[in-house]
């Protein structure tokens, strides 16, 4: 039975294979093949698999690709390698798909069982016993970094500051997420006010990164523009990654619909850099969803550190920033490289008097968004960070930043620092909070 996905990202893909040399550059960068022998490389998983399959699996060991996308990157013929692999995973689950990857799918369902009992579910997922059954009967290692789900939603803070602010007041008090002092919250640059953006905050950005969508929002509207956030669901990106192609097109398209009805033309910014890049990039080239409404938001979507240097770019970004005299580490992760944006958060922390960013030069920290969540693959995962972690810790300082919430719990956990988003400096600088601890 012929099972490849009748796509057309898959035959674009696939189109690229016969432009490989067999020159090897890809697997001298991989980070996975570096890690581990259980895989072959993304060389012959990729192309040089794919000439055999015919819409069969040929080899297994694909499944141990991170899906990280060094190796489209580096390739200097432009060889879709990540993506042929991708979708060959697909192909060789359709049949068989373990209930961990279709659970690691829904993240929005996590989100919302787990944050009104946020302290209680918290405290849950940290019991030995609990975290050993896991590791069992559903294959999520015992050791992994798992989310930590916020006592407040993004949408019980936007309602509460809604409610607040129709009342003629602000939220006032310590920040529910941080404990720290909003000194400026509400308080604008003096610019004129630029008009209206969409803030696309992604799944970890409304139930378990809340603090960095908080933040992400607060800087958008000092600098005058005034954010919208229509109700929105999952990106799917965690389910394309696991390849369940039919469901993550589903809810690509819908929450497509949903932030397109903010209104059209309006720039839609997000915190969530894994989710920008299912917008931008995965849906359409490694899942080949063609949609004039997805095409429409790919287009308009920005990182909110994209969207901050591209206002520099044009000499629209104030420079009122306070200094932050740190040496703060910062890893981009892989996500974020697959979009070629090239650094932004360099672009823009180098802003701010007294910053020193120095930058990990790792491909991956080896989380790969569900990848190092998963048992036979935890110490694979740890493996791949460890120089990440290395450079992390090397750097002397408490805080570090990276751009994606899972490569910050998997940051977390191997450095035991305060694992930030680089808007959180930026919030700072622009004295809209003294929530972060600096050295």
């Amino acid at each position: 039975m012929n099972l490849s996905p009748t796509l057309a990202g898959h035959a674009l893909a696939r189109a690229s294979l016969d432009a490989c040399v067999k020159c090897g550059i890809c697997e001298t960068r991989c980070p996975v093949m570096a890690a581990t022998p259980l895989f072959p490389g993304p060389k012959f998983v990729g192309p040089q698999a794919e000439r055999f399959r015919q819409g069969l699996s040929v080899d297994r060991s694909l499944d141990y690709c991170s899906g990280c996308g060094t190796c489209t990157l580096v390739c200097p013929q432009g060889v879709k390698i990540a993506e042929l692999n991708a979708q060959a995973r697909a192909v060789m689950k359709a049949h068989h798909m373990p209930l961990r990857d279709r659970l690691l799918g829904r993240t929005v369902l996590m989100g919302k069982v787990m944050s009104p009992v946020a302290p209680l579910a918290n405290a849950v997922l940290r019991l030995g016993p609990v975290r050993a059954l896991a590791d069992s009967v559903v294959g999520v290692a015992r050791q992994a970094p798992l989310p930590v789900a916020s006592v407040q939603s993004l949408g019980r803070w936007l309602a509460q500051r809604g409610r607040s602010r129709a009342n003629g007041t602000e939220v006032s008090g310590p920040d529910d997420q941080t404990g720290c002092e909003p000194d400026a919250v509400g308080r604008e640059s003096g610019a004129a006010k630029r008009g209206q953006v969409v803030f696309f905050h992604g799944c970890a950005g409304a139930y378990f990164e809340v603090e960095t969508s908080i933040k992400a929002i607060e800087v958008l509207e000092y600098l005058g523009f005034e954010v919208l956030v229509p109700a929105q669901g999952c990106c799917g990106l965690a389910q394309q990654s696991n390849g369940l192609f039919k469901a993550a097109s589903k809810s690509v398209l819908k929450l497509s619909r949903a932030l397109r009805s903010a209104g059209p033309d309006l720039t839609i910014v997000s915190a969530s850099g894994s989710c920008t890049g299912m917008l931008k990039h995965e849906a359409r080239q490694i899942m080949g969803v063609d949609d004039p409404e997805l095409a429409d938001v790919s287009y308009r979507v920005r990182d909110i550190m994209e969207f901050l240097a591209e206002l520099d770019a044009q000499g629209e970004l104030p420079h009122s920033f306070q200094p932050v005299d740190a040496t703060v580490p910062y890893h981009a992760p892989c996500q974020l490289k697959g979009q070629a944006m090239g650094l932004p958060a360099l672009e823009v922390l180098s802003l701010i008097p007294g910053l020193t960013v120095t930058e990990s030069g790792q491909a991956c920290c080896g989380m790969a968004g569900t990848y190092g969540l998963k048992k036979e693959k935890y110490a694979i995962a740890q493996k791949v960070g460890a120089p990440v972690f290395e450079v992390f810790r090397q750097a002397g300082a408490s805080l570090g930043l990276c751009d994606t919430e899972t490569c910050r719990w998997q940051l977390r956990q191997g450095t035991a620092m305060r694992i930030e988003h680089p808007v959180a400096l930026v919030h700072q600088a622009y004295g809209l909070g003294t929530c972060l601890a600096t050295d």
